[in-house]
């Protein structure tokens, strides 16, 4: 089944809007267009092959998106902020037939020889046949390639078939138990599997998104969750933090139709859940925890549990399996620590051309994420950190996380990174890089954040170098990473 029939199966007829707010488009126009467009794309180029987007969050996103897809072809929808060279590199990898894009990128971003389309080429394409569209894709084929830098900081292409699609979106509907009612401001862009996933289980549902392609402006935030009634927002973890630190505005609104948030993309510091929680007690908090090698979604803690099951991912959503295991494959016993795997319809086909990174990652049937973790006496995983992100001081290893959680209790820090530098007698310091609200500039130093640190930490734990800022520097979806070097 290819997925873009499972997404309209119920909703293709409806004249409901699905996108609200600046650009409005009901699902029964929206499915009309997507079809009409992936007949064109199927006349032009025929199927199987990879066709790169680069837009924002938009109208025009959206329909090519949904096209690329339902055409049988392979959808590979990459940050329209993108450098030159990864540009280069992700499309020297994939040889796209057709580039799908809009005219601000086609100014800034020399694209050679590649057939580029934009929004104006297909304004005026000719209706469809029903007959253009009569087939039946096999869901084991490649739907999209996401492309994310993981832990190293190297490109990988991720391949999601439309099985992973269908399977990754039932999951999310029936644990989230989505309805026709929900409406989500989406503030997470489309080539990055969280964001995707919104899309995806509020098409099924016959729900409705709202676009918000500005994070940085809080109040415009704050505005559309109230103007245009939303009742979901998804965020990660330095949306929640910049919302509740950076001001008291997010904290002293009231929000009428907010039902639920969901929180993912990173381990958010249980500080937060708790300010969040205390001033807003009748919005329901969800941790999730997922990765773009399982399509989007592996585990989820219902918000009951969150202060029964402090600082658990929770357990697999329903269809995935998830254990913790050791060096040999074997389940760890509560309390030790082991790398987590998963099993479902959901884990993807592989990496893009990187036999051996699949190799790696896919073995006897799971998908080995890289993720350090334990679990309790009941089952619940709790991670402690990359594999890639411990750091060893004096010969001990650290987890980051846990000095960053320590430091982010100090009221009027907005976000924490714990690093390492070179020290020519010791071998590695920590440093802590620690975004500070602007009005607490003054009060807060690295020796009063240090003394803090005296308190609850070890002495091999504590940070002893601070840089100390007032802004948070994020990616377009929120991330704090490093940028996505191509190889040389």
């Amino acid at each position: 089944m290819n997925a873009i029939d499972y997404f309209f199966e119920n909703t293709s007829r409806l004249d409901k809007l699905f996108l609200a707010g600046k650009e409005e488009i009901t699902y029964k126009n929206l499915y009309k267009e997507s079809l009409k467009l992936a007949s064109w794309i199927r006349k032009e180029i025929g199927t199987g092959n990879n066709i790169i987007i680069l837009s924002v969050n938009n109208l025009f996103m959206l329909k090519t998106y949904l096209a690329v897809i339902k055409s049988e072809n392979v959808c590979i929808p990459l940050d329209p902020r993108i450098e030159q060279d990864n540009f280069d590199y992700i499309a020297k990898l994939t040889e796209p037939s057709m580039i799908l894009l809009t005219e601000d990128i086609m100014k800034r971003l020399p694209l050679g020889d590649y057939r580029c389309i934009l929004p104006s080429d297909i304004a005026d394409i000719e209706e469809y046949k029903e007959s253009d569209l009569n087939y039946e894709t096999d869901s084991e084929e490649c739907a999209e390639i996401i492309f994310t830098s993981g832990s190293t900081g190297e490109p990988k292409g991720v391949m999601i078939s439309h099985k992973n699609l269908i399977a990754n979106t039932s999951s999310i509907v029936e644990y989230l138990q989505l309805t026709a009612d929900d409406r989500m401001l989406v503030v997470l862009p489309f080539y990055y599997c969280y964001g995707l996933s919104l899309l995806h289980t509020h098409l099924r549902v016959g729900g409705s998104i709202v676009f918000n392609n500005s994070f940085i402006f809080l109040g415009r935030v704050i505005q559309d969750l109230i103007d245009y009634e939303c009742t979901g927002f998804a965020g990660i973890p330095s949306h929640f933090q910049i919302l509740l630190r950076k001001s008291d505005t997010f904290k002293e609104t009231s929000f009428p139709h907010l039902k639920y948030v969901t929180q993912a993309g990173g381990k958010l510091a249980s500080i937060f859940m708790d300010e969040f929680r205390e001033a807003h007690p009748e919005i329901r908090f969800t941790v999730m925890y997922g990765q773009t090698e399982a399509t989007a979604r592996l585990s989820w803690l219902p918000p009951e549990l969150l202060d029964e099951r402090r600082g658990s991912m929770g357990k697999g959503i329903p269809g995935v399996e998830l254990r913790v295991v050791n060096e040999k494959g074997e389940k760890i016993k509560p309390g030790e620590i082991g790398e987590v795997v998963a099993k479902g319809d959901n884990v993807m086909m592989g990496y893009f051309h990187d036999e051996e990174g699949t190799k790696k990652a896919l073995r006897n049937g799971w998908l080995y994420t890289g993720d350090l973790g334990t679990v309790d006496e009941d089952g619940y995983i709790y991670l402690t950190a990359r594999s890639k992100e411990i750091i060893k001081v004096r010969g001990k290893r650290v987890s980051p996380k846990e000095i960053e959680a320590v430091i982010l209790e100090i009221p009027g820090i907005i976000d924490c990174t714990i690093s390492s530098i070179d020290d020519e007698i010791e071998g590695e310091k920590l440093k802590a890089t620690v975004v500070i609200r602007k009005d607490y500039k003054n009060s807060l130093t690295g020796e009063v954040i240090q003394q803090h640190c005296s308190q609850h930490l070890a002495l091999f734990k504590i940070p002893q170098v601070f840089d100390l800022k007032d802004e948070l520097t994020i990616t377009a979806t929120g991330k704090k990473i490093k940028k996505m070097h191509a190889p040389k």
